[in-house]
């Protein structure tokens, strides 16, 4: 009993431990993010994504990149963007670019795996967005997405943001709009990223890496040839990514957690990618759409991360850069006084103040509505938050009296 109460002291130290390696990363992404989101007038860039050319997605991409890094947001993007006359294919093309092409998601994969990894994941986006392009293009189920697009074209109109960019960046307004921005990113992930490292550090205490080995065939002596491995890994990992039902930011230290149990490079990018199809989002997908359509998304993104994760697998092994292992576990010394420690400093302070800007714009405006994402009532993420939150009090006060 003791020993499973010590496991779980260690676990909640280790969650705990996990989130200030990357707290000041969370507050530099989110704020280039509001920047970004507040300062670029998107209207400009909707209206060019009717077609299924390489134009509509360039530009849907390069939308999804300055976009929200929260999974539910990105999905109700998408649905704004369908409902606005784009394409199927520069939305599916935005959902990926706003949960594997933000910044904020690349500097937590630097932190945690390493320099090698975010240049994979910006490669292996793009490459997503490709592949998902054409296999749309090929299996094209007309009626199924005209329906779809009928169900959702008369929900109300985004707020008109053709605004003058350098205007608002000179106004107070402007910043304001910026705290704002910030506070609602948060509002958006903190469920997300609490759940995610909470299952991270009980993954990482409870479950021996042997286990992990044996899912994705790692060290095991069963004379099989490496492309079956690799292939095996690709294709378990996005149901591994589904059973988490953690969306983009939260899988990076569940990431972490397994390419320290020695799952392969492969398996490890196919986990990341995978986001997008963990069980919320894509019944938030069947409420936009339809289950026709929510489950037909999610067979070409499962394809598509397949395919991507084989093609990055073969060309980085073919160049010698391969990664293995993650960069930093955030293991015991994670506390420790050192650069970790005064940027978390520095950055709480430009959250403050981000904050007080937040506070002038509702003061202002009285706007502060946030994204919902389970509709009325208590959803399943509120209570999952709930409870990583006592696991996680719990576990602290286990470790004083252990």
């Amino acid at each position: 009993m003791d020993e499973a109460l010590a496991t779980w002291s260690e676990a909640a130290r280790t969650s705990l431990g996990f989130f200030w390696k990357a707290g000041w990363a969370f507050v530099l992404g989110y704020a280039i993010s509001a920047m970004i989101q507040t300062f670029v007038p998107k209207h400009r860039l909707t209206r060019h994504m009717g077609e299924a050319g390489f134009k509509s997605t360039a530009i849907a991409t390069g939308f999804g990149a300055i976009s929200s890094s929260c999974s539910f947001a990105a999905l109700a993007a998408a649905r704004s963007l369908i409902v606005k006359g784009a394409h199927w294919i520069a939305a599916v093309a935005f959902m990926f670019a706003s949960t594997n092409l933000v910044i904020e998601l690349g500097i937590l994969i630097y932190l945690f795996l390493g320099w090698q990894y975010v240049v994979a994941e910006i490669i292996g986006g793009l490459i997503l967005i490709a592949i998902s392009s054409v296999l749309i293009k090929l299996v094209y189920p007309k009626a199924w997405l005209e329906e779809a697009r009928e169900k959702v074209e008369h929900e109300a109109a985004d707020e008109d943001d053709d605004f003058d960019p350098w205007q608002r960046m000179t106004s107070r307004e402007g910043w304001n709009r910026v705290g704002h921005q910030f506070v609602m990113e948060w509002k958006m992930v903190w469920q997300e990223i609490l759940i995610g490292f909470t299952i991270a550090g009980l993954m990482k205490a409870f479950i021996p890496a042997a286990f992990w080995e044996a899912l994705f065939l790692q060290g095991l002596d069963l004379d099989l040839a490496a492309w079956v491995v690799t292939l095996q890994n690709v294709i378990v990992a996005p149901f591994v990514a589904a059973a988490t039902f953690i969306g983009s930011m939260g899988n990076i230290p569940l990431a972490t957690v397994l390419a320290s149990s020695g799952v392969g490079f492969a398996g490890l990018m196919a986990f990341i990618y995978s986001d997008l199809m963990v069980p919320p989002l894509v019944k938030v997908n069947a409420r936009y759409y339809g289950w026709r359509v929510a489950l037909y998304i999610a067979g070409i993104m499962f394809v598509s991360i397949v395919c991507t994760a084989l093609l990055l697998d073969f060309g980085f092994g073919a160049l010698g850069m391969r990664p293995k292992g993650a960069a930093d576990e955030a293991g015991g010394d994670a506390f420790a006084i050192d650069y970790t420690f005064f940027l978390n400093l520095g950055f709480v302070l430009v959250a403050a103040v981000l904050i007080g800007l937040h506070r002038s714009h509702m003061a202002a405006s009285g706007d502060g509505e946030g994204h919902d994402h389970d509709g009325d009532g208590l959803g399943v993420q509120d209570m999952a938050a709930g409870l990583a939150i006592a696991l996680l009090v719990i576990g602290i006060i286990l470790f004083f009296v252990v």
